[in-house]
């Protein structure tokens, strides 16, 4: 406790602070409220929203990034290794091929879900579920959708651009409804979540130790997969496909506090909104608005192929 308040109560004031200035800057610099005429609402109307969607999400995607990593006990699983992202992927491309962009966060919300249900249906067919093939139910969805988006982008025609862009991810049209629409999917979710972390810490034991320690496993997998699959739909909904954020995000928090998911679930909603605003950010102040899953892409590869570096070396 004397190394986590510390480190929580930094995180806390750094979130706060990266807010507030990532509000205030942008492409015409650094500009406050009453610097010029309109900048009101450039401000508040469209750099604050988008900041605050931003960091939503990134909250989002790392609890359930820690929260899946901790259910698999596999430091590469990350928010979309059920295939949500790919269904949220399938959900967009059908609305921008055949409802030329009308309803896509819908759509991509609603292929979220029924991906992970169709992972779910396909799992428990014989009753058990066992992680192991909720993984590979996963995966095989995950390629199936992605292969279906693939042929939507072949006959897309002229809006071929809009799928690319929404699969790289990015916070263009980001409004105060989806601001509060993302804090309104993290606030029960992640707090199922930081309720579920004595339960995490067992499982990430193993379901056998879990068991002995009284945690019911099924309760368990169920409320955790229920509350992450929440999270990343609605981050996908909001801002397409977003890499790298939910996988690495928990490393580094682990590496600051420990393994404890009590902590480090908090703490990756901290951390993790950090880093998407700051990388939303840049794309929008000095890359011409690239779509934001490049930065982060940029910022979490090389960050992990240092981390197996790392753990190559402890070995």
């Amino acid at each position: 406790m004397t190394r986590t308040i510390p480190v929580l109560t930094c995180l806390t004031i750094v979130a706060i602070l990266t807010i507030i200035l990532c509000t205030f800057i942008g492409p015409a610099g650094f500009g406050f409220i009453s610097t010029a005429p309109g900048a009101a609402d450039i401000v508040g109307s469209i750099r604050l929203p988008r900041v605050l969607a931003a960091f939503f999400v990134g909250a989002s995607l790392a609890v359930a990034g820690a929260a899946m990593q901790a259910l698999f006990r596999n430091p590469m699983a990350d928010p979309y290794i059920l295939g949500i992202s790919s269904g949220g992927a399938l959900g967009a491309s059908v609305a921008i091929v055949f409802l030329g962009g009308l309803f896509v966060p819908v759509f991509a919300w609603a292929g979220a879900v029924i991906a992970i249900l169709i992972v779910w249906l396909i799992a428990s067919r014989r009753g058990v579920i066992s992680v192991e093939t909720l993984l590979l139910t996963g995966i095989a969805v995950s390629f199936f959708f992605s292969a279906i988006v693939s042929f939507l982008i072949a006959i897309a025609g002229e809006n071929v651009h809009q799928i690319i862009f929404w699969l790289m991810g990015g916070f263009w049209n980001a409004s105060a409804s989806d601001a509060i629409l993302s804090a309104c999917i993290l606030v029960p979710a992640g707090l199922l979540l930081f309720f579920m972390g004595r339960d995490l810490n067992a499982l990430s034991l193993g379901e056998e130790t879990a068991a002995h320690l009284g945690i019911d496993a099924a309760r368990a997998r169920w409320s955790v997969l229920g509350g992450s699959t929440l999270l990343v739909a609605g981050a996908v909904s909001i801002a397409g496909s977003i890499g790298f954020v939910g996988l690495v995000t928990p490393h580094i928090v682990r590496m600051l506090l420990g393994q404890d998911n009590r902590v480090v679930i908090p703490a990756c909603i901290f951390a993790g909104g950090i880093l998407l605003v700051i990388s939303d950010t840049l794309t929008r102040t000095f890359f011409s608005d690239l779509p934001v899953g490049i930065i982060t892409a940029f910022i979490g590869a090389p960050f992990f192929i240092w981390l197996i570096y790392q753990r190559g070396n402890v070995t």
